[in-house]
């Protein structure tokens, strides 16, 4: 089956949750977890589960698992990606994934560096598949969201929750 076949038997609506990691903003500050809903929302998505967390290696877990047990598609994260202490979303995430899927990563930082540079290096944004829903971890710029969203998740989060559940 060709790349476009397999995109043509994806679902063209999933259910999303939506996890903004911060130890600073409200949920009325979250420009970049509003950026991801709206932006789902105008793709035809549901987010159905939108929550703002303290960036707690034990709270991060614990909302992750939760998430990950409900009926939802999949899971975009914003937030706790850089190389700070307080930085352990990709670490917690890696855990609960049982396939990486690395281009996510790769085309990120090129997209990224297309934009910002050398500095791109820094960023650690990852995707997965866990407990057959994509899981994917975005830096909380607001700027890298909308990129990664305009140019990755949106052409293909269909695509990758249809193949990780076939």
């Amino acid at each position: 089956m060709s790349h476009h076949e397999h995109e043509e038997k994806s679902r063209k609506s999933l259910k999303v949750g939506v996890l903004t990691l911060s130890d600073t903003r409200s949920k009325a500050e979250d420009i970049s977890g509003k950026i991801i809903c709206d932006l789902l929302t105008a793709d035809g998505h549901s987010v159905v589960m939108y929550e703002l967390i303290k960036e707690d290696p034990e709270l991060i877990e614990k909302t992750l698992k939760s998430m990950l047990s409900e009926n939802i598609d999949s899971i975009i994260t914003n937030g706790g990606t850089g190389l700070t202490a307080r930085d352990g979303t990709i670490e917690i995430s890696r855990k609960l994934t049982q396939k990486d899927l690395p281009g996510f990563g790769e085309l990120f930082r090129l997209l990224s560096f297309q934009q910002i540079g050398p500095a791109a290096i820094l960023s650690r944004a990852s995707a997965g598949v866990a407990s057959g829903k994509a899981l994917i971890c975005l830096p909380g710029s607001s700027k890298a969201v909308r990129l990664a969203m305009k140019r990755i998740i949106l052409p293909q989060l269909c695509h990758i929750v249809w193949e990780a559940n076939r």
